[in-house]
């Protein structure tokens, strides 16, 4: 009988569907009523370093949005026997920030731009002390000021000014819109007016005068919604582009595109003050949801928003489990040279563990996983590092402890700040590939930030299911029903999770592996100095 409900809601449209371009994986989720997911579908991809800019290019994108939908819709069809024709509602969800820049045609300017560029020091600079605000080398503003700088000739053309999930719910809706939580990453919002910051876009406009521009710059930017709010339906262009095979109908109502922060935030209920998450994967970032304003700038720290437009502290770090992984990999490749032909899965599991059983200082090793730049630390470009003395203690265990600690060192520092401020945090939620292993990516966390770390049962499904929540939300919500309240009443009130205490050993452990971290940041720097890509 409940299968055949079900059979029903999804033949209905009584479903949600959340899409999520994240660094590595595209990945899409159908959710039901009750918002548990009902089916899957993903695509691997990985960004590539051309001409000195860090990209994806245009086809990779809409080959791994198609490819994750009909992964999923063909899911759906095995299980249930049912072609989706319709949908409740739908949420896209990317990677934070960036540059992707259109002209009236509709046409990429130049090649998009990542979070992950560290291009933009000199603009990023200027503005914050126009500002007097922390504006990031990835956000939007950051890098189309650089563009100004730089004389770019693309920049009189352009036309819109949007991030990844911004793109891509304007080409299947047409419409220009993207939600406040990442409309944060791009150019500074205002949390009483859920929109972008009068004075300062009047201060960006004056400041480019010179220049002769166009455009204003609100001209090219997208309009700011808040959770809840429609964006607009799929077109028939839109549906045809998303689902190949025809099936899919237009007219499906979507909710505001949100960045990864912004769905991770949702898909582990820290949308309230005092709560908080991290998200650990290509890079980790913790959102903290604030009580009241912090006391002044700092330049680690970024002020962005919830998708409901309250304020959030964000501590973002651009390298967390790319070297981790490529070490792995390493791993896997000798065990297949040995004939073993090893499970992935049961390969990070086992490594994991192991790192459970290494030295609570990661036995006097050193490494940094800076595949690129990181600017907590302040490093334009990375180079991934592995440092031991004669006397350290090297074997598996503390080989393996001493990758995961490194890939949290940076966003320690950024919470000591937090901490230091005066910000209280009951528990930080956790999601993303590194809590995939039960324990140890949870026990490492709580020993980096020292608060109670807690995952539920669903942080595998990551931000695709936090888009599905806020399709959700658009669709279900009643009238007067804040975000926060709609995901403690009637998403999380039953849900189980399981939070683990920082063990105090495992916290002085990776304190004394902190004082290692920092001092070594002159060799990080000679090895960027003395090796170019």
């Amino acid at each position: 009988m409940e299968n055949e409900k079900l059979i029903a809601a999804i033949r209905e449209g009584n479903t949600a569907l959340g899409i999520e371009l994240g660094s590595t994986r595209i990945k899409a989720v159908l959710v039901d009523e009750n918002h548990n997911p009902i089916a899957s579908g993903g695509h691997d991809w990985e960004n590539r370093y051309e001409n000195g800019i860090w990209t994806y290019g245009i086809d990779d994108i809409w080959e791994g949005v198609k490819e994750s939908y009909r992964k999923m819709a063909e899911e759906v069809k095995e299980k249930y026997g049912v072609t989706i024709t319709t949908i409740g509602a739908i949420g896209f969800s990317a990677m934070m920030h960036g540059y992707m820049a259109f002209d009236k045609n509709g046409e990429l300017l130049v090649p998009f731009r990542t979070w992950r560029n560290t291009m933009t020091e000199e603009a990023a600079g200027k503005l914050t002390e126009l500002f007097s605000f922390h504006i990031p080398q990835r956000w939007s503003i950051a890098h189309l000021y650089q563009a100004i700088l730089n004389g770019e000739s693309h920049v009189s053309e352009i036309d819109y000014l949007i991030t990844l999930e911004g793109y891509v719910h304007w080409k299947l809706t047409g419409k220009r819109v993207l939600g406040i939580g990442d409309c944060a990453g791009m150019f500074p919002v205002d949390s009483e007016t859920k929109d972008f910051n009068e004075r300062m876009i009047s201060q960006f406009d004056e400041l480019v005068s010179d220049r002769n521009l166009p455009w204003k710059l609100r001209d090219i930017m997208p309009e700011v919604l808040t959770a809840g709010e429609a964006a607009g339906t799929l077109t028939a262009a839109g549906a045809a582009l998303l689902d190949e095979s025809g099936n899919l109908k237009p007219g499906i109502p979507l909710c505001p595109p949100e960045g990864d922060a912004g769905t991770g935030m949702t898909a582990t209920n820290s949308v309230a003050k005092r709560t908080g998450n991290v998200s650990a994967g290509t890079s980790v970032f913790a959102m903290v949801v604030l009580e009241k304003e912090l006391s002044k700038v700092y330049e680690e720290l970024d002020l962005v928003t919830t998708p409901a437009g309250d304020a959030v502290a964000m501590v973002h770090c651009n390298n967390c489990t790319s070297d981790l992984n490529a070490w792995v990999a390493l791993f896997e490749e000798f065990a297949n040279t040995m004939g073993m032909k090893p499970d992935k899965n049961e390969l990070f599991t086992a490594l994991y563990k192991k790192a459970l059983e290494g030295d609570k200082d990661g036995g006097g090793l050193l490494s940094y996983g800076y595949l690129s730049g990181e600017h907590i630390t302040h490093f334009e470009e990375g180079r991934p590092l592995f440092v031991r003395t004669p006397n350290s203690r090297f074997d598996l265990a503390n080989f393996m402890r001493v990758h995961l600690y490194t890939a949290l060192g940076a966003l320690n520092m950024g919470m000591e700040i937090l901490f230091k401020e005066g910000v209280k945090l009951d528990v930080l939620l956790g999601h993303g590939g590194l809590f995939k292993t039960r324990e140890t990516g949870q026990r490492i966390m709580a020993a980096a930030v020292g608060v109670p770390v807690s995952v539920m049962e669903t942080a595998g499904e990551g931000g695709a299911w936090g888009a599905a929540l806020l399709a959700s939300y658009l669709l279900r919500k009643k009238e007067g029903e804040s975000l926060d309240h709609y995901l403690s009443d009637r998403v999380f009130k039953d849900m189980a999770g399981e939070t683990m205490e920082p063990d105090p050993e495992d916290v002085t452990g990776f304190q004394t592996f902190m004082e290692r971290y920092k001092k070594g940041l002159a060799i990080e720097r000679t090895a960027v100095d003395s090796l170019y890509i």
